[in-house]
């Protein structure tokens, strides 16, 4: 009976959708004009500096005459940016940070303690108070480092080795108006990769968060030139004296402030922080999260900044005080430190968070406590697509726990809105019933996300567009770029593309001979993505014949390893990796990056690694799987069997292999793209595991490395 009034309660609904989209199709075509909708979708957004001819380079047509390079007149240098900011923006919030009103341990499973927080309200500090933070830290960082001149400072590294917060952009403008380069290091990276960055960039300074100071404390003897660190909270002074008869002072931001302040008071003369440092001066080093071996150190100027943040800002649109950004991605991460200086820019509040407290179900709130997107409301936020695909799989997972008639009912809403979505259509009356309550999950509030980092599936950028009714747009850049490349428009409702150029740089495709793919190619062109602009890097640190960077005809390229096609309306499809393409025995290629983002879909699945051998006919995948559905399934299943035992078991491991097949299918993946073997492996993969970078891409030679066994025993 409960499913019969169910099937009838669905069918009269839709009949009344139906009379609705009757009686309202001349209003809404002619209030929402879907044909110019989809006109500006689809407007060509960039084409080749010769005409019709694909081997040129691609621009945005809205600067085709000229290429941008810094977001506003006067300003040349970070520091003019941060001078511009402060002035036009003094009263205004800036930065803010919520307060810890209590904190306590809790007992979790296997009894281990996790501590849980209750946090107040935002504390917001404006422009003019960010101001004479970072004049002060500027003075304090030129007393205890004993810089005097300019040329000194240049030739003193500080490094920030920190959470996301607001003492690291304090600390960031503050390091870039005394003119001491920035050397940026991942938190999560692991203890090899940060002796090597500290040691290579001859750092004697470094900032850092509380909990991140016990471990580099532990490294010191390896750290041979570190003679000062500032503790981000505040820490009684010390000296720790080391074996070599070294001795490293340790000191708190405050204490540095203080010491800046009193300097200050009693300045008789000039001081040449006042001055502005020329454009070409070194203002970051940015340590890559090395996915592919030792983390590389990426030299961006004042001007790589400037003229990257051009392009992005003018690309995402109009945005200023009225927005709040949230802002809890790592910022030694180039998409979020780019992302929040144009903010600041902008005069558009930051909010900090941390994937800890971000929602009211994050590790670190205590239940029936708000987590930061509740409390914050952001309107803007970036995200990397492992973010995106897990809520994807958590809405769909709750759709599917609940009753037949509610997941019937989201489904029918869910395709509704699609279809309207692609024809043109807001659906707002949709948006109030059905999607408020998941809209809610991101504070209800936001008008735009930015996502990159990785290749962001169609069907979960799809899914983002209309379960949190906001554009989603994908961009692409690398920290050799500094995070400019090219970025999708809010006003295109496509999925799976990069966008267009960015107004600040040229994308052109080059011919890669192996893997068949050509400029010329019809009817889109094929080729190795390289960007051409002046947001391109100087290059990496103690690397100056590195082959990335070429020139061409006059102009300088980075040549990004990436395989593209461009569409019609030049826009730019990232569909291959050169180092992630690997020719099976039958001759057909495996590009694993796009397999691997389809098959991350499945909801039993965490994370995955799939991997080729040349030598055989089929391809095969290391599985992390989803604990809490996998364990659902043993139950449906009528197993008993505990964690980790039931990775194992030869009935579990094959469903799950046909649950990834049967997503291979629904992604149309080819036959040759589908794997015919898994292995499940019980831990997670996080970068202390050295299975993947801080930025959490996959680190393939290790995890081949450290599965040799289970790799061999899937295609024995």
């Amino acid at each position: 009976m409960g499913k019969l009034f169910s099937y009838c309660a669905l069918k009269l609904i839709e009949v009344i959708v139906l009379l609705y989209d009757i009686l309202t199709f001349i209003f809404y075509f002619f209030y929402q004009q879907p044909y110019k909708v989809l006109h500006i979708s689809r407007r060509v957004k960039a084409k080749p500096l010769k005409n019709k001819d694909t081997t040129s380079p691609f621009r945005s047509i809205d600067c085709f005459y000229e290429l941008t390079k810094t977001p506003q007149q006067g300003i040349e240098t970070v520091n003019d940016l941060f001078d511009y900011a402060v002035t036009k923006h003094a009263d205004l919030p800036s930065l803010g940070t919520r307060e810890l009103i209590s904190e306590e341990e809790e007992e979790i499973e296997n009894g281990k303690l996790f501590k849980k927080a209750i946090f107040g309200e935002y504390k917001w500090q404006t422009y003019g108070e960010i101001k004479n933070q970072v004049t002060n830290m500027t003075r304090g960082l030129q007393e205890i480092m004993n810089v005097k001149t300019a040329s000194q400072a240049l030739l003193n590294k500080v490094c920030l080795y920190a959470e996301t917060r607001a003492e690291w952009i304090v600390t960031l403008f503050a390091c870039i108006k005394g003119r001491f380069p920035i050397v940026t290091l991942y938190a999560s990276l692991g203890d090899d990769g940060i002796v090597h960055a500290i040691n290579e960039t001859e750092i004697e300074t470094i900032v850092l968060t509380p909990d991140l100071k016990p471990k580099l404390l532990n490294m010191l003897e390896s750290l041979k030139t570190i003679v000062n660190v500032i503790s981000v909270d505040d820490c009684k002074r010390d000296v720790i004296k080391l074996s070599d008869n070294r001795k490293v002072n340790i000191i708190s931001i405050a204490d540095v402030q203080l010491i800046g302040q009193k300097a200050l008071e009693n300045e008789n003369g000039t001081n040449y922080m006042n001055e502005n440092p020329p454009a070409d001066n070194i203002a970051l080093i940015m340590y890559t999260s090395g996915s592919t071996g030792v983390p590389k150190g990426v030299m961006l100027s004042h001007s790589n900044v400037l003229c990257a943040i051009s392009g992005q800002g003018q690309r995402v649109g109009v945005i200023g005080p009225q927005d709040v950004y949230v802002g809890y991605l790592p910022l030694a991460h180039v998409l979020e430190i780019t992302a929040e200086i144009c903010c600041f820019l902008k005069g558009v509040p930051i909010g900090f968070s941390s994937p800890s407290t971000i929602t009211d179900n994050s590790t670190r709130i205590k239940k029936g406590s708000k987590g930061d997107l509740s409390v914050l409301r952001p309107t803007l936020m970036t995200s990397v697509p492992l973010i995106m695909d897990r809520l994807y799989k958590i809405v769909w997972e709750k759709v599917k726990e609940g009753p037949s008639f509610k997941k019937d009912l989201f489904t029918f809403a869910y395709e509704y809105k699609k279809k309207n979505y692609e024809a043109g259509y807001d659906t707002p009356l949709c948006d109030i019933l059905i999607f408020k309550k998941i809209r809610m999950i991101l504070g209800g509030r936001i008008k735009l996300m930015l996502t990159g980092g990785a290749p962001l599936s169609s069907d979960t950028q799809r899914f983002m567009n209309i379960c949190f009714c906001c554009p989603i747009i994908q961009g692409y850049g690398l920290t050799e770029t500094c995070g400019a490349g090219a970025v999708s428009e809010a006003t295109d409702r496509n999925t799976g593309r990069v966008g267009a150029p960015l107004q600040c740089n040229d994308i052109k495709l080059v011919d890669w001979e192996e893997g068949k793919y050509y400029a010329t190619d019809r009817p889109f062109p094929r080729g190795e993505v390289w960007i051409s602009g002046d947001n391109v890097a100087v290059g990496y640190y103690k690397r100056p014949n590195d082959e990335s960077f070429q020139f061409v005809d006059g102009r300088r390229w980075f040549a990004t390893g990436d395989i593209g096609i461009i569409e019609p309306d030049g826009s730019l499809r990232i569909i291959d990796r050169k180092k992630d393409l690997i020719k099976l025995q039958t001759g057909e290629y495996i590009a694993l990056a796009k397999v691997e983002t389809q098959l991350k879909l499945c909801p039993l699945v965490d994370n995955l690694c799939v991997y080729a051998d040349s030598n055989k006919m089929y391809i095969v995948c290391l599985v992390v799987p989803n604990r809490k559905n996998l364990e659902s399934l043993a139950h449906e299943m009528g197993l008993s069997i505990g964690w980790p035992y039931i990775c194992e078991d030869e009935n579990i491991n094959k469903a799950v292999l046909t649950s990834l097949q049967m997503q291979a299918v629904k992604s149309k993946l080819n036959k040759f793209e589908i794997p015919q073997r898994l292995t499940m492996v019980p831990d997670v993969w996080t970068p202390d595991t050295g299975l993947v970078t801080p930025a959490f891409k996959l680190r393939r030679k290790n995890i081949e490395s450290f599965y040799f066994t289970e790799i061999l025993r899937m295609y024995s």
